[in-house]
């Protein structure tokens, strides 16, 4: 049976221009943009219409199954308090972030807890719990000695469409500045300055032991199963020349304009964090998203800790930076992650696509989530 619904009166938002009319859903996809009405129609009242939005890292999961240390939630209802909120912040689909390779003080969670998560992401989405659509993206940190071991465990799973390649020993990538690297590792577990050098030492010589090798036997796994790699804190050429020989796609959060410029011109898709936007910098102190935007060599939008995020630093990069239109701002959270991903049905509205929508009203200069529909039907 035939189901038809149209959203009318609605400011919609295309890949390249935003324009008053309706969309016809039909069976879960959407069959036309014009201006008909029709007697199952809901009045939009003038409110945008973007795409659903597609996040590619969220770490936003282990919060709720790990809420304080020690702690495990029930991993069914973590799932799904994170679906719910993922869900209201306008993503339509998400990439899961599990974390690949323990190192010792990193906390109390281990490759156990992230199995458990794995098998409840797909038991939630099978059992048609989810209101967002599931799949895996394993963070694969290659300097611990577990990495290839934890991988392995994780990596046939049909969900896992997508790896990254990390590396956080101290004085490189993300934590070039040890002094950042300080607050951040000795505040978090608590060491005294002497437990911090131990701890920083071995950090490097796991690197140096284990990384290189790691990282290219993940590589090759992953091209041979068609998962898409994405390379993590990016900071020099040599960084980004490594990935492209490892066959990587995504540059996830570049720490330099170096990096960023070096991925982009190499034809990798450049994430960066919401969040960072958002704040107007990066926490680590690191090259600000919004500059990489203003020179035209940001691609992709990642909610990484905060949902909301996501569909806030679209709107705000559309008002803060000249040369980025709503519609571009609006892409890279919904069209440009779902290409970089081969996910080719959805992030757009157009025409044959999945029906993943959100309804979207500005109050003060803060999009409103309203409205949230996945191939058709509402989920929020």
């Amino acid at each position: 049976m035939t189901t038809e619904t149209v959203l009318t009166n609605a400011r919609i938002v295309l890949g390249d221009e935003i324009v008053d009319g309706s969309v016809l859903i039909r069976d879960g996809r959407i069959a036309d943009i014009g201006s008909a009405t029709a007697a199952a129609s809901e009045d939009m009242n003038g409110d945008y219409l973007t795409p659903g939005l597609v996040e590619l890292h969220t770490d936003h999961l282990e919060g709720h199954y790990a809420p304080r240390p020690k702690v495990r939630w029930n991993p069914r209802a973590a799932v799904l308090a994170h679906d719910a909120q993922i869900a209201a912040s306008g993503i339509t689909t998400v990439f899961d972030a599990l974390r690949v390779g323990d190192h010792e003080r990193d906390d109390d969670m281990a490759a156990a807890d992230m199995v458990i998560l794995a098998d409840t992401i797909q038991e939630v989405a099978e059992r048609g719990l989810a209101r967002a659509d599931h799949l895996i993206h394993l963070r694969c940190e290659v300097s611990a000695p577990n990495c290839i071991e934890a991988f392995e465990g994780m990596a046939e799973r049909p969900m896992v469409k997508l790896a990254s390649l990390m590396d956080h020993a101290p004085g490189q990538r993300q934590f070039a500045d040890i002094n950042a690297y300080k607050t951040y590792y000795q505040g978090k577990l608590g060491m005294t300055d002497a437990e911090f050098e131990a701890f920083c030492s071995l950090r490097i010589s796991q690197s140096e032991a284990n990384s290189a090798r790691h990282r290219a036997a993940i590589s090759a796994f992953a091209r041979e199963q068609g998962i898409v790699l994405a390379s993590h804190d990016d900071a020099t050429d040599a960084h980004v020349g490594e990935a492209v020989s490892d066959g990587v796609r995504i540059a996830e959060f570049p720490t330099t304009e170096t990096a960023a410029r070096a991925s982009h011109g190499n034809g990798m898709s450049v994430l960066m964090g919401a969040p960072n936007v958002v704040r107007g910098g990066s926490h680590s102190g690191n090259i600000a998203a919004r500059s990489l935007a203003e020179i035209g060599v940001l691609d992709i939008l990642s909610s990484d800790y905060i949902p909301f995020s996501l569909m806030q630093s679209a709107f705000m990069l559309a008002d803060t930076v000249e040369r980025i239109s709503l519609p571009e701002a609006v892409a890279m959270a919904s069209r440009n992650p779902a290409r970089a991903v081969g996910l080719d049905d959805r992030g757009e509205i157009a025409a044959g696509k999945r029906a993943d929508l959100v309804r979207v009203q500005v109050d003060g200069g803060v999009p409103v989530i309203r409205t949230v529909w996945r191939e058709g039907r509402r989920v929020v």
